[in-house]
């Protein structure tokens, strides 16, 4: 997702280059300005004092013991013994990326101001005291610009409610048997599961909302391409994995009668991408088709509709879903 934000980060260095020589130069002296006559009227109601009365109850005073679950922050303290069911956490998704670049070039970018990132995992990460080290490059309550034009689960601007985190990757290269993507190392795959599984935990992340940039933006993005391990990550309890024996099942039953292409579509809809139940199988339906098999079936994402896949929808439709969801989907026509 870099390479194109590292041209445009050049061209705004250049006008912020240009800017500061600009600004370098010798400013003209500014003309004074002349006094404002003030009104009275006017003058006495900006000044005027509102009532404020005496208290009407003593203050609570906490023991000690409820003293020491306060909050303790500048010139007050915070009681957090009340909770409402009216809100919920902003962050609700977690989007996986990687770089396309090294890591200078990584950094470089991200540092910039057109786009941005939570969280970034060095090619070969740090340690300390046997502990791998990841670069947080923005912290959680913000908003960073990683996710761009995206939508998963019905809700569009994912950069509002996501963490991103990016690794450094070098992506693909165009070869003439076609796209040759790059691995991730050990110690990347560690750091990362290690990260995640903290994030997903403090947040209560459903494993159905951790996903890729591809999932998020398919056919515009590729990241983080068929040698990201999702089944690793999912067995450590981050994200989501179809059950092999319920894959079984679906692919038996498809053998002899695939589901039809908006009963496809209702489902990929219904575990999150966004798509439309047209009954077409146009070049939408294939780039979310091949979004889904880069993530979870990554021996083949060329788009191609068969029983497998949709063995391996529906088994997770099934599963994070429900059975019923699923059956309900494969009766609709």
């Amino acid at each position: 997702m870099i390479k194109q934000s590292v041209i445009r980060l050049s061209g705004i260095l250049a006008v912020v280059a240009l800017i500061a020589g600009c600004a370098g130069n010798k400013p003209r002296p500014e003309a004074a300005q002349p006094a404002a006559a003030v009104n009275a009227t006017a003058a006495k109601a900006l000044t005027s004092d509102v009532p404020v009365v005496q208290d009407r109850h003593a203050s609570k005073i906490y023991s000690a013991s409820e003293g020491r679950q306060l909050e303790r922050r500048n010139g007050y303290r915070v009681d957090h013994s009340l909770h409402t069911q009216g809100a919920n956490e902003r962050i609700q998704t977690l989007v996986i990326h990687y770089t396309a670049e090294n890591d200078q070039r990584s950094i470089d970018a991200l540092k910039g101001n057109t786009v941005g990132v939570h969280y970034l995992v060095l090619e070969q990460p740090g340690r300390y005291q046997g502990q791998p080290v990841v670069m947080q490059l923005a912290d959680e309550s913000k908003r960073a610009w990683h996710a761009g034009r995206s939508s998963w689960d019905g809700k569009k601007g994912l950069n509002d409610t996501s963490i991103g985190i990016e690794i450094v990757n070098m992506g693909f290269k165009q070869t003439r048997d076609g796209m040759v993507f790059s691995p991730f190392s050990m110690s990347q795959v560690a750091l990362v599961t290690a990260l995640a599984k903290d994030i997903v935990t403090r947040y209560h992340i459903d494993p159905t909302h951790v996903v890729g940039h591809s999932d998020i933006a398919p056919g515009r993005k590729l990241d983080p391409g068929p040698f990201f391990p999702w089944q690793r990550l999912a067995q450590a309890g981050i994200g989501a994995w179809p059950e092999a024996s319920t894959v079984a099942y679906y692919r038996q039953r498809f053998n002899a009668r695939l589901p039809t292409v908006a009963q496809l579509q209702r489902a990929l809809a219904s575990y999150g991408y966004d798509i439309t139940a047209s009954g077409d199988f146009d070049q939408s339906t294939k780039r979310v088709l091949a979004s889904f098999q880069m993530h979870f079936r990554p021996t083949r994402y060329d788009g191609t509709y068969d029983a497998e896949t949709a063995a391996i929808l529906f088994a997770l439709v099934s599963k994070y879903r429900s059975p019923r969801q699923a059956a309900l989907l494969l009766s609709q026509h």
